[in-house]
Formats: structure tokens, C-alpha cells, sequence
């Protein structure tokens, strides 16, 4: 749409001095906004010509049998998105070509035909005059709802107060959708609940993930079916940092939407830009503090960590509090190359997004701590308290986390860790640690996307670093061989040995499990003892066993390797 700062053809008609001059075609285009006037001299001129203008001529240089020279120049006029063209026919042509005139009406594209005794200078004057005079009117008109929108954002008004201020100004429904935060703003005090309602539903299409019209950053505008009757729609995006955060939805509901309200609604969305821009830097400074302040906690360098330990007043921790740490690492599914530009953009994006989310948890829980995002993750301190009620905090945590992240980030791989209780700030470097375990053997376990550290049972040992080693030496005196003749001989005695210990070594629900008959599970546990050296009737073999196939789900990268 373009911007209002002209008059429209058919406004230029009424006009005194175009008494004697009348459209011959292209009607349905008299509502084209005319912003300049220009005079053909000759047909290069159409190389040099804007938007919006309406070209003067004469017919003097058309000649009258060359009809494709006629429609190819309106077509050219056409294309080039001109608000019509003014012929001076007579005493030239006796009239235009009928195919000339039917050309112009499929293309809505208007003729006017000028009184041939008026000179061009008595057309482009009052035309000029009225067109500066509009715009004059118009940009008071912008400037005034400008300071409406900036009293507001200065005054710290809500976006309540701004969607009234566009209503008020455009006289139509508005809506201000915002992605990050999710928040929508609706001022519908002119229509009933039933139209209210189709509204709602009509803005939700706007973002149907096949569609990319929701991720540009130019104005949308479009006619939607409203009870039986198409309505304009314009739908402003608000760009933040070359990122679409929201957009401002309106509708010619009560009266058609013209270039003014273009103006007001891009001005609004601006203002929102602008406090949103505010809020980012605010929140990237504190982000920045926070991430440096966790960094040089859990740092090994005994300055850094004394460093501060001494800053923790500022973030109102308390040295001797218990504390968890919760670790996540993610990255998105749709590119997996780091040095690729569109990847750090939506890790970023991601990890903006995933500390709000973080944050409005701790706070709808009552969860008292810190957190700061990095590229690629993001870490959270909370001070924890040893008691059921806390313990409940954070089981709900943990929950609702894991749904939100399932709803809001199905295109990235997230996993989150919760470790261990630690005791003072000294020590919060082993519940970091229990959360990045807590990752690792989460992602190998399949053990969901946020793993709390204590849930781990045995695996809590055996994730253990510096056991790598042993456990590779016991995974290979233990199930190694069994693991290998399966893979030569196309067997199955490694899933038989695991529902063994799933059925407690009952036999019959092994076969039931297996779909396999009594004897041949019979026969399997047999060559699993001869195989593997051991039996599953001797308990200590019988741990080890089962001990090895939980390191086996550890090992298994390292296996599939060798």
C-alpha cells in the first residue's frame, strides 16, 4: 500500500480546470493515488518515470494505423505502476483505437482524455498545489499520532496503550502480536465478539509454518472473506535487529484502509521497535554480567573463583547456601554447520528465547537463582533449599520444562541437566559437572530432554569420567564376546540376555517377550553362559552381566568404533 501523499485521479476530476476532460477508460483504477505529474515529450521519458505519476501527452506523436505502438505504451505505463496518463486526442486522432480503450479497462489502467486547449502548465499547477497541500495535512496528521505513540512509550504505558492509540487513529480493529515475549494485544471496541472471534482465527493463519509471509520484513496486505464479505487486511511486521519479533494486524472492518493508517500503523510499529531494541540491550547487558559471573564461579582458576564468590552479594546469593546447577546444550536440526551464519543466528535466537522461558519458570515457581545464555546453552545457578517443598519446585521444573520444549523448539535438539545439591558457592562446580553427566547419559539412555542427575541410579557411577577406562576393560571381560558372535552369526543372545533381566529370569515371560518358544530361550541362556563364561546362576556373574549391558548403552559410540 502505498503511502498517501497524493490525490487520487478521480479527485483530480473534480476539479474546475478538468470540466471539459472525461476517463474514456480504465474506471475501475480512478481511486490511484497520483504523487507527481510528468509530460511525455517522447516515449524514452517512460525510462525515467516514478510510481504514482500521471504522464501528459499528446497524440501528435501517435500515429493512427499503428495500434500496437498505442496498447504497447500503456502496457509500459502499467507495468510501471503510473496512476494513468492524460492524451491530448483531438485535433490529433478523431478518438483511440477500441482495443486501445479495452486494453486499458483489463488493466484498470485510466485515460483521460484532456480538453485539447488547456495548456499542460494550467494541469501539472493546482494538481502540484493540491498534492503538497495534502501531504502537508498528512504529515500533521503523522506527527501528531507520533507523539500520541512516543508520550506513551515515555510514560512506560503498556501496549494496551498503544494498540488504543492506533484504534482511536485508523478507526478500525487492530491486534499487536509479539513472538518473544508471546504476548497479544487486541483493541476490538468496534465490533461485536462474533466478528472478534473471526478475527482471532484469521490472524492465527497468518502464521502457518508453510507459509513465509510471517518471517518478512515488508508490510503484507491482503483481502480476506469476513462473514460473506472481503475486507482489506494489512499486516505490519515489527523488525528488530533484522529479526521479525511481531506484527500488527489490521482490518478495513468499518471504513477501507487507505495511506494514513499505512503511515500510523508503520509508525507504531516502529515505536514498539524501538522499546524493544531498549529491552534487548538492557537484557543483553545483564545477560553479559551474569554469563561472566557463572564463567569465573565455575572456573578452575582459584582467583577467578574468589573473584566471585566476593560479587555474589550483588546477585543476592548467599556464600554458604545450597545450591543446583542446570546445565542444557542444544543446537538446531535445520543446519548442523557451526561456522554457517544462518546456524549462529538461530542458536542465538534459540538461546535468547530459552532463557526467557527459563526465567519465567523460575519466577512462576518461586525458584530463587541466575541464569545466563552462551551461543549455544545456557546455564542456570539456584539457590536450593534441603526440604520436600523445594524438591517439589523442582521435580515441577523439570516437568514443565520438558513440555515447553517439546511445544515451543520442536527443530532443535535440547537437553538439559540437573545436577546434584552442592553445599556454598565454593563447591557449586560438582553440580555443574553432575549436569553435564546428567546430559551425556541422558542422550546415549534416551532418557527424555531434561535429565535430573539423581535419577540416574547406577548410571551415576558408571558415567563418572575417570572410569572410562575401567569400564572399558569390564565391558570387554564381560559381554564383549557375546556382543561379537551376534554380530557374526546374526544372533539375538544380547537382546535374550536383556529380557532376562527384564522378566527377572522368568523363562516363560522371556519367551512371551521374545515371541519366542520355552526351549529355544532355554537353549539361548545356555550359550549365553558358555560364551560369555559365566552363569546366570551364580549372582556375581549374574551382576556383572547386567552391570555390562547398562555400560554397554555408555560405551556404545565406542563399541560401534571397534
Amino acid at each position: 500500500m502505498p503511502r498517501q501523499n497524493g490525490i487520487t485521479i478521480d479527485d483530480i476530476m473534480k476539479m474546475d480546470f478538468m470540466e471539459k476532460c472525461k476517463v474514456i477508460a480504465g474506471f475501475k483504477g480512478v481511486k490511484n493515488v497520483v504523487s507527481k505529474v510528468n509530460i511525455m515529450a517522447d516515449p524514452d521519458i517512460l525510462n525515467w518515470v516514478d510510481e504514482g505519476e500521471l504522464l501528459l501527452t499528446t497524440a501528435y506523436s501517435f500515429k493512427k494505423d499503428n495500434i500496437e505502438e498505442q496498447k504497447k505504451l500503456i502496457k509500459e505505463c502499467s507495468k510501471k505502476k503510473l496512476a494513468g496518463i492524460g492524451i491530448k486526442i483531438y485535433p490529433y486522432l478523431e478518438s483511440l483505437s477500441q482495443e486501445v480503450l479495452d486494453l486499458a479497462d483489463r488493466l484498470n489502467f485510466p485515460i483521460i482524455d484532456l480538453y485539447y486547449a488547456i495548456p499542460f502548465s494550467d494541469i501539472m499547477t493546482p494538481i502540484l498545489k493540491e498534492i503538497f497541500n495534502k501531504q502537508a495535512r498528512l504529515l500533521q496528521r503523522v506527527e501528531h499520532v507520533h507523539e500520541e505513540l512516543m508520550n506513551a512509550m515515555l510514560s512506560n504505558s503498556s501496549l494496551k496503550k498503544i494498540a488504543e492509540v492506533i484504534s482511536h487513529n485508523i478507526k478500525n480493529p487492530i491486534l499487536i502480536k509479539l513472538q518473544s515475549p508471546n504476548e497479544s494485544i487486541e483493541e476490538f471496541d468496534f465490533i461485536d465478539k462474533d466478528i472478534k472471534k473471526i478475527l482471532l482465527e484469521n490472524s492465527r493463519t497468518f502464521y502457518d509454518p508453510e507459509l513465509r509471509k510471517r518471517i518478512e520484513k515488508k508490510l503484507y496486505e491482503s483481502k480476506v472473506l469476513i462473514n460473506g464479505k472481503y475486507i482489506q487486511r494489512m499486516v505490519m511486521p515489527i523488525v528488530v535487529k533484522n529479526k521479525v519479533f511481531g506484527h500488527i494486524f489490521a482490518w478495513g472492518i468499518n471504513t477501507p484502509l487507505g495511506g494514513f493508517d499505512y503511515s500510523v500503523v508503520e509508525t507504531a510499529s516502529t515505536t514498539i521497535a524501538l522499546e524493544i531494541f531498549k529491552e534487548l540491550s538492557i537484557k543483553e547487558v545483564e545477560n553479559r554480567y551474569r554469563s561472566e559471573f557463572l564463567e569465573d564461579l565455575f572456573s578452575l582458576d582459584k582467583s577467578r573463583k574468589e573473584k566471585a564468590i566476593q560479587r555474589s552479594h550483588l546477585f543476592n546469593l548467599g556464600i554458604d547456601d545450597e545450591y543446583v546447577i542446570i546445565v542444557s546444550e542444544f543446537n538446531n536440526k535445520i543446519s548442523q554447520e557451526p561456522e554457517n551464519e544462518k546456524y549462529m543466528e538461530l542458536t542465538q535466537q534459540s538461546a535468547q528465547s530459552i532463557l526467557n522461558l527459563i526465567e519465567d519458570l523460575l519466577n512462576e515457581l518461586g525458584l530463587v537463582g541466575i541464569a545466563a545464555s552462551r551461543t549455544d546453552s545456557v546455564q542456570v545457578l539456584i539457590s536450593f533449599k534441603n526440604d520436600a517443598k523445594t524438591k517439589k519446585k523442582l521435580t515441577q521444573f523439570k516437568m514443565k520444562m520438558e513440555a515447553l520444549l517439546l511445544d515451543k523448539f520442536k527443530n532443535i535438539d535440547f537437553r538439559m541437566g540437573i545436577g546434584r545439591p552442592s553445599k556454598g558457592l565454593e563447591n557449586v562446580n560438582k553440580s555443574l559437572m553432575d549436569g553435564v553427566r546428567a546430559i551425556r547419559a541422558g542422550r546415549i539412555l534416551n532418557k527424555g530432554r531434561v535429565v535430573s542427575f539423581e535419577n540416574l541410579g547406577i548410571y551415576k557411577i558408571l558415567c563418572q569420567d575417570k572410569l572410562e577406562d575401567e569400564l572399558k576393560k569390564f565391558y570387554d571381560t564381560t559381554l564383549k564376546s557375546l556382543v561379537e558372535y551376534d554380530r557374526k552369526k546374526s544372533t539375538e543372545l544380547v537382546k535374550t540376555l536383556e529380557a532376562y533381566f527384564y522378566s527377572n529370569g522368568n523363562l516363560k515371560r522371556m519367551s512371551d517377550i521374545l515371541f519366542t518358544h520355552y526351549n529355544t530361550v532355554l537353549y539361548r541362556v545356555q550359550r549365553i553362559n558358555e560364551i560369555t563364561g559365566m552363569s546366570l546362576e551364580n549372582p556375581d556373574d549374574r551382576l556383572n552381566l547386567e552391570i555390562a549391558l547398562k555400560i554397554k548403552n555408555l560405551l556404545k559410540k565406542h563399541i560401534e568404533d571397534n
